[in-house]
């Protein structure tokens, strides 16, 4: 890997790592909902303004449903679900949970896609599992039903990042006719479709939310902001740039350096503990996504 995608590998584990810190500080005073609709508004407009400001005009034809759909499963459901569980899990939690993404994806593949799956890659499964476990039932957190809402809230999102990396790869891979930059725009105009209503149903149910809304702090609003802006929009760049230059395994290896930052941030700006847990469970799952990401000797 070159000096610069390091660099740029490094910048996207510490802006991934940092959404779930944000997430955690917006979300008691906005709210679950309002704080997933944040991001992805914000998301949208930076990814926006900067198409435009290079001059880049998408043409999508019969793949512009296609995209909002995917939007709908990579960016709309997630951001609610870890918003969710940003009620309730240090952000540490939730991002060694969504290091596991590309575990989930090896099952789906073998399930739904028709992928081979190796005795190397079932070991991989495992220990993926046995890592969530120890985290599980050895961590600071008591097990209550909020903390296993918060967990299941996870294990949604990284089913659908499963589902919709399988999902890309139809539709704005290097064989498909759609640039990634427009892929990347129109799949948060499609997190706003599903994120939008959320929010309507949300105010409903809330008559008194706008009110608590436009008492939020500055600091909350500014979270959002950042959260929509550089841990998404800006992230999304980097990630695509990564994957041009040196293709989907190497980009993935970021996943193995995220819930690091997470942890970080979380013990530096938080004051979330630091615990064996999160490195027993946090090795257990790193070994087995060595086990999925390596080259294929096996």
């Amino acid at each position: 890997m070159s000096l610069a995608s390091l660099i740029r590998l490094l910048a996207l584990a510490a802006l991934w790592g940092g959404s779930f810190l944000f997430m955690r500080v917006a979300v008691p005073h906005l709210g679950a909902v309002p704080t997933a609709v944040g991001r992805g508004l914000f998301s949208t407009l930076g990814l926006g303004a900067t198409l435009a400001i290079m001059g880049y005009r998408p043409r999508l034809g019969r793949y512009l449903w296609p995209l909002l759909a995917l939007g709908v499963i990579n960016s709309g459901i997630p951001f609610l679900m870890y918003a969710l569980a940003a009620q309730v899990l240090p952000s540490g939690y939730s991002a060694i949970f969504n290091a596991t993404t590309p575990l989930v994806a090896t099952v789906v593949g073998a399930l739904v896609f028709a992928e081979a799956i190796t005795p190397a890659r079932v070991a991989a499964v495992l220990l993926g599992i046995g890592g969530v476990a120890v985290l599980a039932q050895a961590g600071p957190l008591d097990l209550s039903a909020a903390v296993l809402g918060g967990m299941a809230a996870c294990f949604v999102a990284t089913v659908c990042y499963a589902f919709s990396s399988y999902l890309t790869l139809r539709l704005a891979g290097a064989n498909a006719s759609v640039d990634t930059r427009a892929a990347v725009f129109i799949s948060q105009l499609g997190a706003l479709m599903v994120l939008t209503p959320a929010l309507l149903l949300d105010m409903a149910l809330e008559p008194g939310m706008l009110a608590r809304l436009q008492a939020a702090p500055l600091l909350a609003w500014g979270n959002v902001a950042v959260l929509g802006l550089l841990s998404t929009a800006l992230a999304y760049v980097l990630y695509f740039r990564l994957i041009a230059d040196e293709g989907p395994q190497k980009a993935l290896t970021v996943t193995f350096i995220v819930p690091v930052f997470a942890v970080l941030w979380g013990w530096a700006l938080l004051d979330e503990s630091l615990t064996v847990a999160h490195a027993m469970g946090g090795g257990l799952i790193a070994l087995s996504l060595w086990l999925v990401l390596r080259p294929k000797a096996d």
